[in-house]
């Protein structure tokens, strides 16, 4: 995977050794004369590359054990409350009340099973050296809090970091995800990761009164967060521009994406969509979303000019290959250096990944249809004007390709059966016993299947660029004696005639349907007036060739996704209204 592509081009002078002793007089008396033209790399791509050293400072299979001591500070600094509010409000209770997360002072130190060590973070401290919320927003809803943890100024650092996120990843059978995935990056040149460790957590609270202990409460994973310090580590300019992106398909979005001086700028609508994590000069964020909904430019020459087609390529291959699926809109920064007009996509949060073989043995439906392969990023404006370029497919195969060949069996495992062996113990005792989602023996069955799943996902890439994309249904509108319903055209990538069928019922798995029309070439469907009661419609392209693939839309059960389905209401006077919920 080494590749010669450098961010810098470096010219090494050989200093003339002339008059130094020892030096052969035969020698070629021109050395350090010339430097021949046809040596230097005269190729203007810019392309991002970590530091690799920083993965290999620490050992990566250690287990931290990190003290926290939690009492209630002052209302200045927002940590005048308890542990018991930290740990009770999700993100969606904040925004419901419309204030900040609670906050407490906090103690942070670092030692090991047997107490402190000199010379760690906080050894011999007594006053708070940190202040201590939530993080996360679904994840927030668990009963497992995962935890940022904010070291004060001047009160340290821990490995250079002074901001320590904490993740319980509640959700993950392995608990183990998220640091494999970064593990796995370490590996891959074209992208940059970011630094992983255990963590095993105590917590004395103190904000109850009383004498308090300290509680184990098990194992964590804590990721670096990726800040301006991030950025400074890995060898990037941390005076550029970075957004974390929390709901984004790259749409112009005019009325909240502004600059800070438009009379429409509202902070918080903005990181709705995007998180300022850097400059807050948002001209050439504006710019390119610009560029991007501009259709008269080819995509192949926005790329060029604002993007780098080979991160975008390898950023989305890896994310197939792994199968880390809720990257079509959040998921991972934008970053742009200070004097550069180009973009890249930095990865982050990818404990969604490998997670087919749980789901099946707790009953899951997700991960399927088109959730599997590049349908996956086809509601995304930016993803799916480059997947319609050739040129990207091609940039995209080879980087699949290449992943494939980096992330072979011996690789993944390892690191899964270190990180099984290391973690399982911990995994079913104590607190997190209570809330494991997998048995002792779905635990082994889960990890054993991880290199199946790389296998499967590569599969099902390559199935994915035979279908036809996927796209949303319509609400139905009363024409005439009955309703009429239209859906977007679907799209192939060889250009084959598509037809489509549409199914309506009364129950989301259609076993009886209502109506049922096959061979549509026009993207609409016609039926009679309805009772007052649910239905529920359901569309699906097929293409010359016989490949097929349903609609977006999708009814949400407890367990998982009903694909292609869109669920709707009638009510007595034959109104429609359409069955909404809010996506975590």
């Amino acid at each position: 995977m080494k590749r010669v592509l450098s961010l810098v081009l470096t010219l090494v002078f050989i200093i003339s050794l002339c008059g130094c002793k020892g030096f052969d007089e035969a020698a070629d008396t021109n050395l350090g004369t010339k430097v021949d033209v046809n040596d230097i790399d005269t190729s203007t791509d810019i392309h991002i590359r970590d530091k690799n050293l920083l993965y290999t400072q620490y050992d990566n299979t250690e287990i931290v054990t990190m003290y926290l001591t939690v009492s209630t500070g002052n209302e200045g600094e927002g940590t005048n409350h308890t542990w018991e509010e930290i740990n009770t409000y999700s993100a969606y209770d904040y925004d419901e009340m419309g204030v900040e997360r609670y906050k407490v002072a906090g103690l942070l130190q670092v030692g090991d099973e047997n107490g402190l060590i000199p010379g760690e973070l906080g050894y011999g401290q007594i006053a708070p050296n940190c202040t201590v919320q939530i993080r996360g927003q679904s994840s927030s809803r668990n009963p497992q809090k995962n935890y940022k943890i904010s070291i004060k100024d001047n009160k340290g650092d821990w490995r250079g970091q002074t901001t320590i996120a904490l993740n319980k990843h509640q959700g993950d059978g392995l608990r183990f995800r998220n640091k494999l995935a970064f593990d796995l990056l370490s590996h891959i040149d074209e992208l940059m990761g970011l630094r992983t460790t255990f963590v095993r957590l105590y917590v004395k609270d103190t904000t109850k009164g009383g004498n308090a202990k300290f509680e184990d409460y098990g194992i964590y994973t804590q990721v670096e967060q990726l800040n301006k310090t991030a950025l400074k580590a890995h060898g990037l300019d941390n005076r550029g521009h970075l957004y974390k992106v929390n709901f984004c398909e790259f749409y112009r979005y005019e009325d909240i994406i502004v600059l800070k001086d438009d009379p429409r700028y509202d902070l918080k609508k903005f990181e709705e969509i995007l998180e300022v994590k850097g400059d807050d000069d948002h001209t050439k964020l504006i710019n390119m979303l610009e560029a991007v909904n501009d259709f008269s430019i080819p995509i192949e020459k926005i790329i060029e000019e604002k993007f780098d087609m080979e991160n975008i390529a390898y950023w989305m291959a890896f994310n197939l290959m792994v199968g880390n699926i809720d990257t079509q809109s959040r998921n991972f920064y934008i970053y742009s250096p200070q004097n550069v007009d180009r973009w890249y996509i930095l990865p982050w949060d990818i404990d969604g990944m490998l997670r087919r073989t749980e789901y099946k043995l707790v009953g899951r439906t997700d991960y399927e249809e088109w959730e599997s392969g590049i349908s996956n990023y086809w509601g995304n404006v930016l993803f799916q004007r480059c997947l319609k370029s050739e040129e990207f497919r091609k940039a995209l195969d080879l980087a699949v390709e290449d992943i494939k060949q980096t992330l072979t069996p011996e690789l993944v495992n390892s690191y899964t059966q270190k990180y099984a062996n290391l973690l399982k113990p911990y995994v079913y005792r104590g607190r997190d016993l209570t809330y494991a989602p997998l048995t002792k023996t779905e635990y082994d069955k889960v990890v054993k299947g991880i290199n199946d799943e790389i296998a499967d996902n590569y599969n099902r890439y390559k199935v994915s660029l035979k279908k036809p994309m996927p796209f949303y249904i319509g609400v139905p509108q009363t024409k005439d004696d009955g309703y009429v319903v239209e859906w977007e055209s679907s799209f192939d990538f060889k250009g084959e005639d598509i037809t489509y069928t549409f199914e309506l019922s009364r129950n989301y798995n259609f076993s009886n349907p209502i109506v049922k029309q096959t061979d549509i070439s026009i993207p609409t469907a016609k039926f009679e007036k309805l009772p007052a009661g649910q239905y529920f419609m359901r569309v699906a392209a097929t293409n010359e060739s016989g490949e097929k693939q349903y609609a977006f839309d999708y009814y949400r059960l407890e367990l998982g996704k009903v694909y292609g389905t869109k669920s709707f209401y009638v009510d007595k006077n034959g109104k429609i209204a359409e069955d909404t919920y809010v996506e975590d």
